[in-house]
């Protein structure tokens, strides 16, 4: 067991992508420094706020 891998290398490459093009657009459309400070964080959970807005289309 010891020498057992399970990687998610794809995985890990689409959040990557996504949190790059989420902190290029949450920080080109911030009006200030603080705004921009607040959009790095929405950057890095916005994964968060995909699953609640679907869960929440879909009536669950």
């Amino acid at each position: 067991m010891a020498g057992e891998k399970h990687g998610s290398g794809a995985a890990g490459a689409v959040y990557a992508l996504g949190f790059i093009g989420a902190l290029i657009y949450f920080i080109s459309v911030s009006t200030g420094f603080w705004a921009g400070m607040f959009g790095v964080l929405k950057a890095i959970v916005w994964p968060a706020f995909l699953v609640y807005e679907a869960l929440k289309y879909l009536g669950a």
